[in-house]
């Protein structure tokens, strides 16, 4: 059964459509995140929050940060998917200005752009070999819960259990959001061309039977 949001995703019955579609399942199509979920994700203006299927599903798919673009699949039209209206074509419209009907007139002097290529390469070369100081960051997750009757020690003791060369976890606390719901605010250290935040972010929301979503709350470099 493929998805029919019938009109325009970001009115009542758009995201109710939505809602609906998503109450038996994780994601737009199969099993995983895909391009399908990236395109009615991008489509979507506000935080769907009366629609607790869709706030599920716009959650996670929001916490792939920059790695949306690498999820798998082909990124399909809005109107594929029955979305009819302002973001459906506001689609339409980038995909005619990703077309260059008449190409460049510019010339790449290969000559000198091969010499500009190669003074980079000796300069990069040469400031490798310099011993520098480690970039380092001080990055706050704020790491959310389904409900207010997950177990949030469980929750940080699942957290803390990932391990990666040049991470080190800080403190941490639970800080109230709603109806009783708290989130767990927790620091680490990253080195920051060991750790990538959106890989770690992705490793915590494996962790599915506690973690809602992730998002950086504050990110500082040392």
């Amino acid at each position: 059964m493929a998805i029919n949001i019938g009109g325009d995703i970001n009115s009542e019955s758009g995201l109710k459509n939505l809602n609906d579609y998503l109450a038996s399942r994780s994601y737009i199509e199969g099993f995983t995140a895909s391009q399908s979920d990236v395109v009615l994700f991008s489509a979507i203006k506000n935080v769907p929050n009366n629609f607790p299927h869709a706030l599920r599903w716009f959650n996670h798919i929001k916490s792939f940060g920059n790695s949306k673009s690498k999820l798998p699949g082909v990124k399909k039209a809005l109107s594929d998917f029955g979305v009819t209206g302002g973001a459906a074509a506001a689609d339409s419209k980038d995909d005619d200005d990703d077309i260059d009907l008449f190409g460049s007139d510019d010339e790449v002097d290969e000559e000198a752009e091969k010499l500009k290529q190669d003074r980079i390469k000796a300069y990069s070369e040469k400031k490798s070999k310099k011993p520098g100081p480690i970039a380092k960051s001080n990055v706050i997750l704020d790491v959310k819960p389904w409900d207010d009757e997950t177990d949030m020690k469980a929750m940080e003791d699942a957290v803390r259990t990932i391990e990666m060369d040049g991470l080190v976890w800080g403190v941490s606390k639970l800080v109230p959001l709603a109806y009783g719901i708290r989130k767990l605010q927790i620091v680490c250290v990253v080195e920051d061309e060991k750790v990538s935040i959106d890989e770690l972010s992705e490793k915590i929301q494996e962790f599915e039977d506690f973690v809602q979503s992730v998002d950086v709350a504050a990110f500082q470099k040392i």
